[in-house]
């Protein structure tokens, strides 16, 4: 049986695999959060918030600094 649930909207990734497509997300974004440019502390982000039903997927992640993402999630 597969680790990966057949709705593509719950998709969740075992580690490596999400590792793999972390480090995808941040060569496609150019190791650089855009909003702000700087290139120090990278973390990806879901769009879409896992406990929202976001996925792990390239189209729900995007490249943000630590200080951004942390904003994003109010902490």
């Amino acid at each position: 049986m597969s680790s990966r649930s057949t709705d593509s909207s719950r998709l969740r990734l075992d580690a490596v695999s999400y590792e793999d497509l972390r480090q995808q997300v941040l060569r496609r974004d150019g190791w650089r959060y855009q909003s702000c440019g700087t290139m120090a502390n990278m973390e990806v982000h879901h769009k879409q918030f896992r406990s929202h039903s976001g996925d792990d997927s390239e189209r729900n992640l995007i490249t943000l600094c630590a200080v951004c993402h942390s904003s994003t999630h109010g902490t």
